[in-house]
């Protein structure tokens, strides 16, 4: 053991070494080098005091005291405000859905109109109802259980262990309940990916659920009303359905984002972002445009393709 000794006016200078790593110490006229066993960045910078302080090895137990009553309370309170927000939101749902579906049965409305009203609304309704949840980390699981009940209903429906007319008849095209295990499912599982992983501060998911739900609606009900001249690559989609689609698909896109930005989630370059949403919007147009339909749904392909092409975009 080397013992050193310092007096007041030769305090040690210690300095960092490129690897391989030594600490230098000097003193009076000695000179002691160390080598070192950890290596540090070069940009580091380590200053010593003499002598050392002493620092605990462990962390301190008052680290680990438990959260405080005011914080148990907050927490309590945002799962009672989420939750009553989800019953909010699942008996908005419930009401949308049986308001089409008493209109259907009743023959006020065609069943194709109805079908893409639901497509239409219940999506930007779901969309429009995030704000009303908390900030807390569960905030959008909780949201995610209302398409998530709708994911449910669904399957029993479509594998018929429950009886449902009118739900087959407002949703479906053909009056087929298995297509319930199709569009309309991949519906709802877009609307539980888009909320889980982007939730309300991201424009990605609020402009992939807008081209689905209003620019893909807006299109096929258009198509059906004005489509007379085809695509000539696709005889099944008309230009007057993928023109509606690009406007309705850019104009809702906006309009939710103007939502979100009001209500101070997100701060947007607006020239910037109006040029990003037109990009999303033509890419989501020549995709619903192309003959694809039999091999992967709209509901699959329009919001996919919105997805990866904001995300390219935004980066968010």
């Amino acid at each position: 053991m080397i013992h050193l000794s310092f007096t007041p006016h030769h305090l040690p200078t210690f300095a960092i070494l490129r690897p391989p790593l030594r600490l230098t110490a000097t003193a009076s006229n000695t000179t002691a080098t160390i080598n070192i066993l950890h290596s540090f960045p070069s940009s580091s910078r380590l200053h010593f005091l003499y002598p050392p302080p002493c620092r605990p090895l462990r962390t301190p137990l008052s680290s680990f005291a438990p959260p405080t009553c005011a914080a148990l309370r907050a927490s309590a309170g945002d799962v009672l405000h989420d939750a009553g927000a989800t019953a909010l939101v699942l008996a908005g749902a419930y009401v949308l859905v049986f308001a089409f579906n008493n209109l259907t049965q009743r023959n006020l409305i065609h069943q194709s109109l109805s079908r893409k009203l639901v497509h239409i609304l219940s999506g930007l309704l779901f969309l429009v109802s995030w704000p009303i949840f908390s900030n807390s980390n569960q905030a959008r699981c909780f949201a995610t259980l209302v398409p998530l009940v709708n994911c449910l209903r669904l399957v029993v429906h479509g594998f018929q262990l429950v009886d449902d007319d009118g739900l087959i008849k407002s949703v479906t095209r053909e009056g087929n309940p298995k297509e319930l295990l199709r569009g309309p499912l991949y519906y709802v599982l877009i609307l539980i990916i888009c909320a889980l992983a982007f939730w309300r501060e991201s424009p990605v998911g609020v402009i992939s659920l807008a081209m689905m739900c209003g620019g893909d609606g807006i299109a096929d009900i258009v198509g059906r009303k004005f489509g007379s001249k085809k695509i000539p690559y696709n005889p099944s989609k008309s230009w007057a359905g993928s023109i509606s689609m690009f406007v309705f698909g850019f104009l809702v896109s906006i309009g939710m984002l103007y939502y979100y930005s009001a209500l101070g989630f997100m701060v947007l370059d607006w020239p910037l972002t109006v040029q990003r949403v037109a990009l999303v919007s033509m890419v989501a147009t020549f995709v619903e445009s192309l003959p694809i339909t039999k091999v992967i749904d709209d509901n699959i392909s329009v919001p996919l393709a919105s997805m990866v092409t904001a995300f390219l975009s935004f980066g968010y």
